[in-house]
This record gives C-alpha cells, sequence and structure tokens, in this order.
C-alpha cells in the first residue's frame, strides 16, 4: 500500500479533447512526480454501456486507488465486442483518470479534483470521428445519446472545480496547469509547480520617452476585455523623491508638494493578456479565476485567497528600476468584503473583488520622464516588448509639448442625452439619517458615522462610451490616484484622490485619509476663504483625528510596535473641484506578517466607515439600506514584490452593462457624520462631491 494518491478526473462529452488533454497533463506534472493515468474507454463494456463502464470503473479502479492500493480490472475488447484482458493500475503520487463519466456522482467522494472538458459540438464530432476513424461514426449518436441521458441526471459540469473550453489549439494543458494549484486539494502536491511559476524572473526595459498616456493605453489595451490604468492624472509635480516612512518630511508647503509628488509618480497600465495572464473575481466566499481557456472556482473567503497568492517577495526588482510595482495583481475590492472584517454579510450586484494578473505591464515614470516595460518571462515575452515598445514610440509627446499629464487625452465633458440620476434617498430621507446617525452618537453607540447614498441612472448602453468618458472625468478633476479599469460587461472610471493603504516592498506602511471637504470656487479671494474655512474647521479637525486614531489602531495589529507615527495631521490639499484635510499615518510591517491580512485589519477605509469601526459598520448597514458596491472599497494593485498600493474608491463612476442593451450608472457619496453636524451642510458636502462627476456627465445632482 501507498499512500492515498491525489486524484484528478478529466471528465466531459465524448471529442472534448480529454484524452489529449490528460496525456499532455501527465506529461507536465512528470517533471516533479510519479503520475498514473487510466483511461475509461478502457473499461466501457460495449457502445451502450456508459452507464455500466461507470459502476465498474468507480468499484475496481477508483476505489482501490483512492486507498493507495493498485488496481485490477477487466478491459473491453472493442473487436471482439467482449471482456478483455485483466490489466493493472498502479497507484502514484498523482493519478489522473479521464473520460465520459470520470467524475460522475459516485466517483466524486474520492476524487480531488474534477476538471470539466467542453468542446464545441463540430469540433467534438470531428475530433472524435478523426481519432477514432469509421469504428466509431455508426455509434455517435447512439453514445451521444447515453450521454445526454447520464447527464440529465448527474450535472457534472457544476461540480467541476476547472472547467475547459478546448478548442484543439494546444493551449489547454498549459492553462489548466496555471490554475489548479489555486485548488486547496491539490495546492500541498503541486507546490513545486507553483514554486516554479513563482520563481520566474522579470524582464525590464527603460525607454526615455514622455508618452501621451491615454494614448498609449488605447493603442495597446484598447480591445482588450479586461485591463487596468492605474492613472497619476495629476502628475506634475516637481519630482521629489519623498522619505521614507521612518524619516520625517519637509514641514508646510514643501511637505505638502513633496507628498503630491510621490503620489503621482507613477502610473501603471496593464491587461490580463499574454500566456500568463489571468483574471479573477470574487462573490460571496466563492473566488472565480480564469487563465486563457480554463477557468477554476475556490470557495472561501477572499483575503485567505489573496494570502495563498500574495504576499512573499516572488520576484526581484530590476536594476535602476524606481517603482515599487513589479507585476502582480491589479483592480478592486467591494466594501461587502467587510464581512470578512468584522462587518455583516450583504451582497452587491458587483463583484465584491475584480482583479488582473498582469505578467506585462507598462509603468509611467512622470518625474524622470521614462516608460518601463515589464514582463515575466515567458515564450510571448520578446513579442510583446517590440509592441510595447513601439506603441511608446508612437505615443511619445515631444519635450516641447510635454506638461500636466493630465491634460492629455478626451474632452471635457461627456453630455449623456436623456440621462438623469436619481438618488437612492431624498434630501429629506437623506437629513433623517443623519439625524438617526447622531442619536447613536448621543447613545454612545459611535462616535463618527459616515453615511452615505448612492445616486443611479440607466440608460441605453450605446449611449454611453466608458473610455472617452473617463477620458473627460480625468481631463476635469485629475487626481493621484485615478484609474480605469474595464472587466468585461463593467467598468469603473475612478478620479479618487485618497490612498487607503501602502504597503512597500521593505515593509513601510502608510494610509492617507481625508476627512473634511469645501468645493473649489473660481474666485480667488473666496477659493482661499474657503480653503482657510477648511483648515480651521474645529468640526472637520474633530472627524479627521478620529478617523487617523482608528487607522493607528488598524496599522497597530501587524506593525512593529512602537512604530505608528502620525507625520501630518489635519494638512489642507487642494485638487480641481475641492479642498480635502488629509492626515497620513506611518508605521512598519513586523518581519514575517501576512500582508494580506494586514490589509483586511484596515479594511473597509476608516475614513469611509466611522469609528469604531465594527459596530458604526453595523449601524451603517441598518440606515443606507442598500449595498456600496465597488465605491468606498479599494483600486490598486497587489505587486509579486509583496507591495500593495490602494486608493479609497471615491469620485467613482461604476458602469454595468447588463444583457438587454441598457447600462446602470452608479455614483457613491458621503460625509461624515459626527454630534456637532449640521444637516444642511452634510448634505451639501455631498452635492460638492458629486459634482465633479456629475457635471462631467452634463447630468445635475437629483433634487427629490
Amino acid at each position: 500500500m501507498s499512500p492515498a494518491p491525489v486524484i484528478i478526473a478529466i471528465d466531459g462529452r465524448s471529442g472534448a479533447g480529454k484524452t489529449t488533454l490528460a496525456i499532455e497533463l501527465a506529461a507536465q506534472l512528470r517533471a516533479h512526480h510519479k503520475v498514473s493515468l487510466f483511461h475509461l474507454e478502457d473499461i466501457y463494456p460495449g457502445w451502450n454501456g456508459l452507464l455500466a463502464g461507470i459502476d465498474r470503473y468507480v468499484a475496481t479502479v477508483l476505489e482501490p486507488l483512492s486507498l493507495g492500493g493498485a488496481a485490477t480490472w477487466t478491459s473491453w475488447d472493442w473487436e471482439r465486442h467482449y471482456d478483455g484482458d485483466s490489466r493493472v493500475t498502479l497507484p502514484a503520487e498523482i493519478v489522473i483518470v479521464e473520460g465520459v463519466g470520470a467524475a460522475a456522482a459516485a466517483a466524486r467522494p474520492l476524487l480531488s479534483a474534477v476538471i470539466w472538458a467542453d468542446s464545441p459540438d463540430d469540433i467534438r464530432r470531428t475530433r472524435a470521428l478523426e481519432r477514432d476513424g469509421g469504428t466509431y461514426e455508426p455509434y455517435w449518436d447512439q453514445w451521444a445519446a447515453q450521454e445526454e441521458e447520464w447527464l440529465r441526471g448527474d450535472h457534472v459540469p457544476e461540480h467541476a472545480d476547472v472547467r475547459v473550453l478546448n478548442r484543439a489549439d494546444g493551449s489547454a494543458p498549459r492553462d489548466v496547469l496555471q490554475l489548479l494549484p489555486y485548488l486547496p486539494a491539490l495546492a500541498p502536491v503541486l507546490a513545486p509547480e507553483l514554486s516554479a511559476r513563482r520563481g520566474l524572473g522579470i524582464h525590464a526595459e527603460r525607454l526615455d520617452a514622455r508618452p501621451d498616456a491615454a494614448t498609449l493605453f488605447n493603442a495597446l489595451y484598447g480591445t482588450s476585455a479586461n485591463a487596468v490604468w492605474l492613472d497619476s492624472s495629476n502628475a506634475g509635480a516637481p519630482a521629489v523623491n519623498f522619505p521614507k516612512a521612518r524619516h520625517a518630511a519637509p514641514a508646510g508647503e514643501d511637505q505638502a508638494e513633496s507628498v503630491a509628488a510621490e503620489r503621482s509618480r507613477f502610473s501603471i497600465m496593464a491587461d490580463d493578456g499574454g500566456l500568463l495572464g489571468q483574471k479573477v473575481s470574487h462573490r460571496s466566499g466563492v473566488t472565480s479565476i480564469q487563465a486563457g481557456c480554463a477557468s477554476a472556482t475556490v470557495e472561501g473567503t477572499f483575503f485567505r485567497w489573496l494570502d495563498s497568492v500574495w504576499g512573499d517577495a516572488l520576484v526581484s526588482t530590476p536594476d535602476g528600476y524606481p517603482g515599487e510595482f513589479t507585476l502582480g495583481w491589479l483592480g478592486c475590492l467591494g466594501y461587502e468584503l467587510k464581512r470578512e472584517t468584522g462587518g455583516t454579510d450583504h451582497s452587491a450586484p458587483t463583484p465584491d473583488a475584480a482583479l488582473i494578473f498582469a505578467s506585462r505591464a507598462v509603468v509611467l515614470d512622470h518625474a524622470e520622464g521614462t516608460a518601463w516595460l515589464l514582463a515575466l518571462d515567458a515564450p510571448d515575452g520578446p513579442e510583446w516588448f517590440d509592441k510595447a515598445r513601439t506603441a511608446v514610440e508612437d505615443a511619445a509627446v515631444p519635450e516641447a509639448q510635454a506638461g500636466d499629464a493630465s491634460q492629455a487625452g478626451g474632452s471635457t465633458g461627456v453630455v449623456l442625452q436623456a440621462a438623469r440620476f436619481t438618488s437612492r434617498d431624498t434630501g429629506a430621507a437623506y437629513r433623517e439619517k443623519i439625524a438617526a446617525a447622531q442619536y447613536e452618537i448621543a447613545e454612545g453607540n459611535t462616535y463618527e458615522v459616515c453615511l452615505t447614498t448612492t445616486l443611479s441612472a440607466r440608460i441605453p448602453a450605446a449611449a454611453l462610451d466608458p473610455w472617452p468618458t473617463y477620458l473627460a472625468l480625468r481631463r476635469k478633476n485629475p487626481a493621484p490616484f485615478a484609474s480605469y479599469f474595464r472587466f468585461g460587461s463593467l467598468a469603473v472610471a475612478s478620479t479618487s484622490p485618497e490612498r487607503f493603504l501602502k504597503i512597500a516592498s521593505d515593509g513601510g506602511m502608510r494610509a492617507e485619509p481625508i476627512k473634511g471637504t469645501r468645493r473649489r470656487a473660481s474666485d480667488p479671494a473666496e477659493d482661499t476663504a474657503l480653503r482657510t474655512d477648511l483648515a480651521t474647521s474645529l468640526k472637520d479637525r474633530a472627524e479627521n483625528i478620529m478617523i487617523v486614531d482608528l487607522l493607528r489602531n488598524d496599522l497597530s495589529h501587524f506593525a512593529v510596535p512602537g512604530s505608528v507615527t502620525v507625520s501630518r495631521l489635519c494638512a489642507i490639499e487642494s485638487y480641481a473641484t475641492v479642498h480635502q484635510m488629509v492626515s497620513t499615518i506611518d508605521a512598519w510591517l513586523q518581519r514575517g506578517s501576512s500582508r494580506a491580512e494586514a490589509v483586511a485589519a484596515c479594511f473597509p477605509a476608516g475614513s469611509m466607515t466611522g469609528a469604531p469601526k465594527i459596530s458604526t459598520m453595523a449601524i451603517l448597514d441598518r440606515l443606507e439600506g442598500g449595498s456600496r458596491g465597488l465605491y468606498s472599497g479599494a483600486i490598486g494593485y497587489f505587486s509579486l514584490n509583496g507591495a500593495t498600493d490602494l486608493a479609497v474608491a471615491i469620485r467613482t463612476l461604476v458602469i454595468s452593462v447588463g444583457g438587454d442593451g441598457t447600462a446602470e450608472l452608479t455614483l457613491g457619496v458621503g460625509g461624515a457624520i459626527t454630534a456637532d453636524s449640521v444637516q444642511d451642510e452634510e448634505y451639501e458636502e455631498i452635492r460638492t462631491k458629486a459634482f465633479g462627476v456629475l457635471s462631467t456627465l452634463g447630468a445635475e445632482f437629483p433634487n427629490a
């Protein structure tokens, strides 16, 4: 007897390419493992013997193998149409069983993983007949009928851990092998495969060019179904080497300039293309991952999954490269992930998380005026470098025309025909909720409640193109953490000014909460007065300090004791449409701590919940009466060197295209409620925060 093997079943209808997939997958796995292979076609008792063959397979093959023993079974002689000789399948570290019925209901309790292979009907029939010649053709319809009858009562595809659309182009084994190590039952045995993938080298190329970012993104990723642009659209501040977290920053205006330069130095653009690209979505405890033609589902919390794929330094920073992003995961985390961090379990129409894995990317260094091409070591790397290099050169802006990056690309507005936003709360209802929040404060249940509402509009999908919409938003309201994210039928256009959390590759942590907002005015004197009013507001300062205390606590869970410091308190920063009050909290991550858990400890951003966080989120659930979705979650990256930089998803338009030819636009807005809040002033604040996006769309804040 041997230790119980890992058993992988490859099931699917006839002609789906299961045999070839099994053989090629076994060949790749044999680089690190002993692999045994069993084909169900050797045991079916004739052309009408599907169900009987499944019974034979489970009893004489699968049961002994699952116990670590050899399987002795009777083959079928397809020429004599009778039982053939007795054969033996030996156990191994990994056993692959393939054929129609390999993952039948009776077999599933004995399996470690199920792969369901599928192909278009025309490909299946052609492939099956080419393989078996004329002997199969007279029986094709008879066998297909058995398959359909069996599958009506046993919905195997619904139980598959991995599904693959096998188009017979050779990609299926590679794509499936990318996903198998994510499955908890296979992760321990496939550790060598995961280590080999994580050990890939990173190639970097520096180009002395300052391309127009919008033109470059459109050239490289304009047709990509899934793509991300983390866009420092307010780049143009003087180049300043921002100090590390443990060192003091310059004071006053010089400090503000230094902070702006650090936030806005880099822009990152990528998609999920290439041989190693992947995309991920998470909803209510289920993570779905797609790599090429294969997709997998993994049950469990999102942050636990994130911990399994990110955190350790898997690549070294290329020589001379000044950025923190060295490829990895990019995208959005939704507010409803709070279910994993102490909040209650609510669902949202948008994913709880939507990410792509970028195995290649372009990083623009706005301070140095350079473009960096990054790619993991893969066979398609050289071709991509050639394409990206050409795109950068074609999008290059002459030095004489180089200026504020936010002025590139797009008109100042996108006017929607008949786009009318409605609010989840009328003005009166929102004021009543403010009063209810203040009651909770008076009762001692919370100190501060970050109350939000949602504006929404449904329009014909053809009436709005997300790409020019984002270009107009970035031009009208440039911001250090602006971003554009396209994920199938979902698009996110954000002009966020607020950093949620940064963890550098060396362990430096930083949070920069915003609390306190005033509108900008066209008259300089009035604008200065508004800024001064914010700077001297005791109420806004109290709001900000309460969130600073909350974030100091969040960071302390995984910080080196004594390293949590506040390097800026209640500083005023001015953007195109608003003045903001911003603080900076720094810390150092304890060596050996889980970086995914450190992110979870801070999620969602305290500036979007209030304090104390857990009890206040419960109050918000009662008051708001609806999900927030991606709004007030986070947007950013998780890099292969262990770094992350995440923005709070505010000033963010979410565009969801439905299957009925319409698109839903949503915009979340809110503000912090304290005991001193004045209802009319708080309502005016959410109108101010919505102005940048709504005015770009040619829309108005709903009056009702």
